[in-house]
This record gives C-alpha cells, structure tokens and sequence, in this order.
C-alpha cells in the first residue's frame, strides 16, 4: 500500500506532467491558445493572445478582415501563410511611391515601411522574392540594417534604374529597364524600406506621374503597362525567412537549455541559411511541431507504401521501419528482392541474361515516372499548393480523380476561357463541373491568393468552389453544378426559354445580391471584372449564381485594380477603357447592359450591324429608348411602372460619369422593390 506522502504527491506529478505536455522551452503553454485565424493553422512558436507566442512571433488575428496579421506594425501587414516545417512566412508588404506634380516635384511619398520586423526574426527571402522598380526616370532602390563606422548608413543597397523614351516605350510583359526593372536582392535584408533618386517627369506625367518600389514574390509579378499609374494603397506578396533570432548558432544554443528552442526529444537544429540564427526540424522518421514538447511524433511508414515501399510485412518503430517476408516466400520482382536474399544464383543470372532487354525498359519506365512526380510536386509549388493547403474549405484533388471526368463526352462547355466538363466525383452523388481554364502562365503565381478568397465567398447567388487540382500545367477547378447553363443560353441560344417578367425580375434582383455582397459584404470585396449573361449561370429553379470571378481575372480592391483590358467589349466600361482603372462602378456598368438585354433580349454586341446596345441609348432620349427596346414577350402583359423604373435603374448605371452610377448594394435594392 502506498504511503501517505506518496499519495498526496501524485496529484502534484499529474498536473506538472498535464501542464509540460503543452509547454515549450520558454515556458509557454500553448494548449489553450488559439490553433488558427482565417483558414491559417497558427503554430508555436507563432501564437496569438498573451503567453501564446515566442517572443517577436505575436500574430494578431484581424477578425475585420478574416486573416491573421502581423503585430507591432504600423500598418496592418496580412498573412498569407505560415510554415513549420519550412520556416517561411508569406505575407503582404505595401508598394513604396513617389508622385510629381506639375512643377516636376515630389507632392507625395511614401517609403513602404511597416516596421514589420521589430524583434528581427524575419529575414526577405532571397531565393523567393526579388525587387521591382517601375515608373519612368527613377531609380530605386532598398536599404537595410544600419550600419556604424562606414562611410554609407545602411549595410546594404540594392535596386535598379527604369526610363521611358515616350509612352509607348514600356510593354507588356517586359520588365528590363524601360518603365519596369527588377533585380534579384542578397540575402539578409530585415525591411522594405524605400528609397528613389529622381529624374525630370515634367514630359511624363500623362503617362507616369509616380514612381514604385517594392519587394514581391518572384513568381506572382508580371510587369502590365498600367502600373505606371499604380494604386498607391497597393500590397505585394512576400516571402520571409524567419528563425529563432538570439544572435547563436545551433552549438551555442544547445548549450543554454532555458532558451533552447528545439525543445521536442525527437528534433534537430539547423543553422539559418538566411541571417545569423537557427531553426528546428523534426528528426528523420517523426514529424510535427519540434518548437514544443512531445511535438514530433512517429511517421507510421507502413501506411505510406507508396513514399516508403515493402513488398512483405511491414512493422513499424520509432524513426523508421522494418520490411519482412513470411518465410518461404518470394518477391515478383526478382530485380529487388527484400524478401528472399538467397534467391539462386543462377536463376539471377538466367533471368538477368533473358530480361536485360527488359532491366531496360524498367529503367526507362521508372525514369518517366520519377520525372512525372517531380513535374507535379513543381506544378503543385508553383500553382500555390503550400498556401492552399491550409484552407480548410477548399479540398484538393489528385490528377488521377479527375481523369474519369475530363473526357471529351463530358465536355459541356468550349470557348475562349477553357473547357468544363460535367461528371461525379467517384463514390459521390452530386455532380460538378469542372473547368481546364486558360490562364496566362504569367498570372499563374497569383492562383494562390484568388483561390483562398473565393473560398471564403459563400452566397447562394454565386457558384461554390468545391476544390482544386495543382498537378497539372493550369490548375484544374471543381465547382457545383448549375443544370440551366448561362443566361446567354437561355436569352439567345438555339432552344431559348420563353421568361416571364416575374422570371427576369428575380434572375436581375438575385444577380446583383451576389455582385453586391462581392463588392461591400465580405472582408475582402471582390470586383468581378467579367459581368455579362454568360457568366450568370441557373439553377432548375432560374436562381442565378455569378461564376467566373475566381481566376486571372479576379482583382480585390486592397490590391493592385489598374489592369491590362479584361472583360467584353459589349458590357465593358467606357472610362475603363479610357484610363484603365477597374472600380466596382465598372461592374455596376457591365450590369446595366446585363440587365437591358434581360428586358429586352437583344444582344449585347450586335455581330452582324456592330452595334453595341448599351451605346445605343444614345440614339434617343435613354430613358425612351430602354422603353422602345422592351421584349414584346414581356411588353403586352407588364406593368408599364416597372418597365419606367427598370429604364431608369439601366440608364444610371449606364452613365458615362462614373460618380452618377449607383454602388451595386443600391441596385439590388431597387430591384428587390420592383420583385415585390
């Protein structure tokens, strides 16, 4: 029987054990600290809330905006991103800028610091990132860490110089010296501090009245001649390097075992290979988190036969694995022979001499293969998957479940946007659509980013995206399946569908709901760049959903929204056109024509007299004209009050001054008045 000291010490040893197993070298415990923020698994030593965190990883989540950020800066510095395993952050750094005034002086500037990096975990990345400079006449360039006892302030400079001849020196796509250059950066660099050295603009300013610089991930820029005239509120993804910062190797560390951050039994240390400072990572054999206690644990090899193949049975321990054949045995295949390694001699040779043809062939074969999963995991790196994978909403598919579907009999739907097929996800019954979109290679890096957001856009007027394929060239989309097809379809298509008035009033009043929560009800509003019929698709009850929004033509408004032309000549905006600047009242104009051809069911771009319909309002009085225009399918039995009000929403939202158009929130709630 015990005695009674030992029984009043137990409970004491069960609750230093209960409060170790959640503990980490500093004496944190992370077990009532939030895991994530936004979609993004936050692990120590990242932490958010008081005693969550190592200190100079604090992560604040930004519950206005549905996504972690960065604490201590100036300005809200979002989080795309972060990794254990890798010690990599990806975050939003802002767009450094300058801009002249008439008189050929700087009126405004900003140098694009945010103070990001206090406590000097984060280092940028070098190998991921690299600097843009655009404008015309300007050199810049960034300087880091300050530096005593040397003739310059900082230790290091590094930047480029872009110059313009006239207004049609820069181009698309080209970023090597005229109107963009870019360079890579050396490693160690702490902040995104700015700085320019000028020339004369006074001959520029039309064209390219600021100048920009800033640090960007090296796969998710390309250089569009409308950033000369860049948002200046714009943000950049950046990669950082972070490590643990205590100005030690890892031999030194060791030897301080309070502040040692490996603190996982089954971890290693390695030295940062990007600044002064150390890293953890599980031993080989475990996976996890090494920064806490017990954080590493065992890799089950034996249920990954594909990454750790046995032929015979397969006993799993710690760190690794045991592969054994039942006695007696022998493998099929003779060339690796685990489970019989006294197999005859002779029968080696034999079956060496009558199948070299065949070791060959083998070869050649389990090259291809090994090439094909390297061409994929790069596809899957390049495409974003790191970043997506830790959206818990968005599921991601191998190549091979998708095959079965992206058969040419599955095909609904051809044109310039790509391919959607129709089929089932194996053992589910509902059915999808899945879309082989084409995205400008370029924008490929940005895939990422748009995916994340669309994910979090739920709303019953717009198409759910179920997931995605990263392992292939253009990444593949899975969305729901909308059985009616587009508007366009049933407005103009060989079988159009006769639509009663009550039919128009609800695909017109729901359109602009889904248009109106993207622009002013989500954290991150989303102009959708694309309206028109085609993109509206309907379900066996006429409910429409906006699709099409969640590619290379995506663009949020915290973010870079002067574009190259996207859309459709028949539905774009005019003064887009003209300054190439995308605003939500870019949108609410493509709507206005969206909402003339529902009442009138004519097309928006006449092919045979090139007649736009939205430019011809200009023939009459507008207001008349919509009237004149109205469907005869609707016009003998409609209420001529509706028809008055409808005429009068179309024309505002078709005015070619922009500030007389109405937001988006505002249509939806005039219509939704009309429906009643």
């Amino acid at each position: 029987m015990p005695s009674v000291s030992v029984l009043i010490l137990l409970p004491c040893l069960l609750v230093v054990a209960v409060m170790a197993f959640g503990a980490t070298a500093d004496g944190v415990n992370t077990s009532g600290c939030p895991d994530s923020c936004g979609g993004i698994a936050i692990q120590y030593p990242f932490g958010i809330g008081t005693g969550c965190f190592r200190k100079g990883f604090e992560i604040i989540c930004d519950h206005s905006m549905d996504r972690p950020v960065l604490a201590g800066t100036t300005k809200p510095v979002p989080v795309n991103h972060l990794s254990i395993r890798t010690a990599e952050a990806r975050v939003m750094l802002p767009v450094a800028w300058q801009c002249f005034n008439s008189s050929d002086l700087v009126y405004a500037s900003s140098d694009g610091d945010v103070q990001f990096n206090l406590e000097g975990v984060y280092r940028i990345s070098n190998s991921n990132n690299h600097l843009v400079v655009i404008g015309c006449n300007t050199l810049g360039y960034t300087q880091s860490q300050r530096s005593e006892g040397s003739d310059y302030s900082y230790g290091y400079y590094t930047g480029c110089m872009s110059y313009c001849n006239n207004s049609r020196s820069a181009m698309d796509g080209a970023c090597a010296g005229v109107g963009c250059c870019h360079l890579d950066i050396p490693p160690g660099l702490t902040d995104n501090r700015m700085d320019f050295d000028a020339y004369t603009h006074k001959a520029r300013l039309g064209f390219s009245p600021c100048d920009y610089a800033f640090l960007v991930d090296r796969h998710n820029y390309s250089f569009h001649t409308a950033d000369l005239k860049m948002n200046i509120n714009t943000m950049k993804p950046v990669w950082l390097d972070w490590a643990i910062r205590d100005n030690l190797t890892c031999s030194e560390a060791k030897k301080n075992v309070e502040s040692y951050a490996c603190v996982s039994p089954n971890s290693e240390c390695r030295d940062s290979s990007n600044g002064l400072g150390y890293v953890c990572n599980c031993s080989m054999g475990y996976e996890g988190n090494p920064y806490i206690a017990n954080g590493c644990t065992d890799i089950n090899e034996c249920e990954s036969r594909q990454e750790y193949p046995c032929r015979g049975i397969c006993r799993n321990t710690l760190g690794s694995y045991e592969c054994k054949c039942p006695s007696g045995s022998h493998s099929v295949d003779p060339f690796n022979d685990p489970c019989n390694p006294n197999f005859p001699l002779a029968a080696k040779i034999a079956i060496g001499a009558i199948g070299g043809f065949f070791i060959i062939a083998l070869a050649v074969f389990v090259s291809l293969i090994a090439k094909e999963k390297r061409k994929m995991k790069d596809y899957f790196r390049k495409n974003g998957g790191p970043i997506i994978e830790e959206v818990n909403k968005i599921k991601l598919f191998r190549k091979k479940e998708l095959e079965h579907i992206l058969k040419t009999s599955n095909r609904i739907g051809q044109g310039g946007f790509g391919e959607v097929y129709k089929g089932y996800i194996r053992d589910e019954n509902q059915p999808v659509a899945v879309k082989k979109p084409k995205i400008d290679v370029k924008l490929a890096g940005q895939f990422a980013n748009e995916v994340i957001i669309q994910s979090r856009v739920l709303h019953k007027n717009i198409v759910k995206l179920i997931g995605c394929c990263l392992e292939v060239d253009v990444p593949i989309l899975v969305y729901e399946y909308v059985p009616n097809g587009s508007l366009d379809r049933i407005l103009h298509g060989r079988h159009r569908v006769p639509l009663s008035l009550d039919i128009r009033l609800q695909i017109a009043t729901q359109s602009a709901k889904g248009l109106a929560y993207m622009h002013s009800e989500i954290t991150t509003p989303i102009l959708h760049g694309d309206v028109k019929p085609a993109n509206i698709l309907l379900d066996e009850d006429f409910v429409p959903k906006i699709s099409d929004f969640g590619t290379s033509r995506m663009i949020t408004v915290d973010e870079n929204y002067a574009s190259t032309i996207i859309g459709n000549w028949g539905y774009m905006d005019p003064e887009y056109v003209l300054t190439g600047l995308y605003t939500s009242k870019s949108d609410v104009y493509s709507f206005g024509v969206v909402l003339l051809e529902l009442i009138t069911r004519k097309m928006a771009l006449d092919p045979d007299n090139n007649i736009i319909l939205g430019n011809s309002l200009d023939i009459y009085t507008k207001k008349k004209r919509v009237i004149e225009l109205i469907d005869p399918e609707i016009a003998a039995i409609g209420n001529t009050g509706i028809f008055h009000s409808l005429a009068e929403i179309i024309v505002q939202c078709l005015s070619i001054d922009v500030d007389q158009r109405p937001e988006m929130a505002d249509v939806a709630e005039r219509l939704q008045y009309l429906l009643k």
